[in-house]
């Protein structure tokens, strides 16, 4: 089975310091600092309250599907974006909820783990991620060249056991790819394709490569969208056609640009969808301040596209818009499609 699957997954590790208690400075102040010798403070912030609102993702609409709307419910992953569903294998369970999308459109769509009646020689973990490649900040214009990309950037602690091959899951396309760390002795199993212009993968892990052959193998029950390609899976059927950069001044009939009252310097991605009739039906914030998301919603529902069209029909159209600055360099374009 090994022979079969496995594609890259970027797995940022997070470092904690420790730090020792020693002894205070002179003089240390009695109120807050670093060196403070009051560790109680007077006024405590309520359960739940956030006191000032950061970036976070929001949409224009809670009807039409965002990535990050999946859920687990009755032991079934569903993920209505991105058309597809997952039987969360038996005695597996999701305990933590993924983080926000970052800006760079990078998501956690699920994570599982063992259940306290799981019964094996080794525990392992699922992790189903999602890469906007829109605003990738990898050289990759699909799931395939991003999984050659992460291959090729291997820490040297790490041995590839299988690269990048192709194969079939749930009778979709993927790509799967294999690697190892030979002092930790666990393994990473990745299948990978592209939906709506997303890289979706899933990340196996285990020690026991027996137990890694058996999920990916359950993995053939799981529904997908026709689409589902690592080279292609750029919408179309049931999903609008996702094109890349297409709101440009080729496409472009009105432009309003947003008047931003505050300067901020955090990148703003976004995510549309225009109609058959060249109008902005759907905004997606993957991270924006509560007034950006305002000031931009405000410009685009102003905007107007040339209407695209498909085998001579009009067709909804989904694109990503980045505005401010990216704060890594994106990943090459693609090139647009034509309207009419």
């Amino acid at each position: 089975m090994r022979s079969r699957f496995l594609c890259s997954l970027l797995v940022v590790a997070s470092s904690l310091s420790v730090w020792s208690q020693a002894a205070k400075p002179p003089n240390a102040p009695r109120n807050g600092g670093d060196f403070s010798d009051n560790v109680q403070p007077g006024n405590k912030v309520p359960t739940g309250v956030i006191l000032v609102k950061g970036a976070w993702f929001s949409a224009s609409d809670s009807v039409t599907p965002v990535p990050e709307g999946g859920s687990v419910s009755n032991n079934i992953f569903s993920n209505q974006y991105f058309g597809m569903s997952y039987a969360v294998p038996p005695d597996w369970e999701e305990k933590y909820k993924g983080p926000p999308p970052s800006d760079s459109g990078r998501y956690v769509l699920l994570q599982l783990r063992p259940a306290d009646t799981f019964k094996g020689p080794a525990r392992g973990s699922i992790l189903v991620t999602a890469q906007d490649m829109f605003f990738t900040p990898f050289p990759a214009n699909n799931a395939l060249e991003l999984v050659n990309y992460s291959k090729n950037h291997l820490q040297a602690d790490y041995k590839v056991e299988l690269p990048p091959t192709r194969t079939t899951v749930a009778g979709h396309p993927f790509t799967f790819y294999a690697y190892w760390s030979p002092i930790a002795e666990l393994h990473w199993y990745v299948l990978a394709t592209e939906i709506r212009c997303h890289a979706v993968q899933i990340l196996v892990t285990s020690r026991d490569t027996k137990l890694l052959e058996n999920l990916i193998a359950d993995m053939n029950k799981m529904k997908l969208p026709e689409e589902a390609n690592p080279t292609a899976g750029t919408g179309g059927g049931a999903f609008p056609v996702c094109i890349k950069d297409y709101a440009n001044e080729e496409n472009l009939i009105t432009r309003v640009d947003p008047v931003l009252t505050e300067h901020k310097f955090n990148p703003v991605p976004v995510r549309i969808i225009i109609d058959k009739e060249g109008k902005v039906k759907h905004i997606h914030f993957l991270s924006a301040f509560p007034d950006q998301a305002k000031a931009i919603t405000d410009a685009l529902n102003q905007w107007r596209f040339k209407r695209y069209m498909r085998g001579g029909k009009p067709t909804e159209v989904e694109t990503g818009i980045m505005f401010g600055r990216a704060s890594y360099p994106m990943g090459r374009a693609a090139s647009n499609a034509p309207a009419e």
